[in-house]
């Protein structure tokens, strides 16, 4: 069954080209298009769409309010942001407001076929470029039991801190800081209880956060 897809851009231009390019797809059906936030509520409604291609910038209230207001009257319905803008302020508003993809208009026709079949699974997808600046603030976001944790570390513990997210074994922590290898296993069990972690990929996240090492 063909993804039910409604097209939202201010430019008429950009929708023709859309249709153009997924019009011959045999799994998208396009139901209808809209010019501005207003027309792409109505459009939802009498449409009932799958998946909604949004961009940012319509003319009477931006994709992101419109994106919200369709997540809260109609959940189900996933949407894809394809547009102009790529930095962090419109990807992050874009994704709180519920959309399930976020694409540039630069991006190959294939990437943006990729993201619609996607969301129409129930999935996520995120132009590569962008995904790393999902990434990047998951690794530099301080949670809230971090604050005062690397306190509770010995000056020895955060050496050891240190070597570990940056890959090193036991052995090699041991020759670099004359001690034995022993005495690194009880350090590492010592720093895995007191920040409450149990891997070194735990750990590694926590060093980049607190700046020990760089991502």
């Amino acid at each position: 069954m063909a993804t039910r897809l409604l097209l939202v851009d201010d430019h008429a231009v950009v929708r023709s080209g859309l249709r153009m390019l997924l019009g011959n797809e045999s799994d998208v059906e396009i139901v209808g298009e809209a010019g501005t936030a207003r027309e792409a509520l109505d459009a939802v409604a009498m449409f009932k769409p799958d998946v909604i291609l949004m961009d940012i910038g319509l003319p009477d209230k931006s994709g992101i309010e419109a994106t919200r207001e369709i997540k809260e009257r109609f959940p189900k319905i996933a949407v894809v942001a394809l547009t102009i803008h790529e930095d962090e302020e419109y990807f992050f508003k874009m994704l709180e407001a519920g959309a399930s993809g976020y694409v540039p208009k630069r991006a190959a026709p294939e990437e943006l076929l990729t993201a619609i079949r996607a969301a129409a699974l129930g999935e996520v997808y995120l132009y590569p470029s962008l995904a790393k600046l999902l990434v990047r603030d998951f690794l530099t976001q301080e949670r809230p039991d971090e604050a005062e944790a690397l306190s509770d570390l010995t000056e020895r513990e955060q050496e050891v801190l240190t070597y570990l997210a940056e890959g090193a074994s036991n052995d090699e922590i041991a020759e670099a800081l004359v001690i034995s290898p022993k005495t690194v296993a009880r350090h590492r069990e010592n720093i895995m209880r007191k920040l409450n972690m149990h891997s070194r990929a735990e750990l590694v996240r926590y060093a980049i956060r607190k700046g020990i090492i760089q991502a």
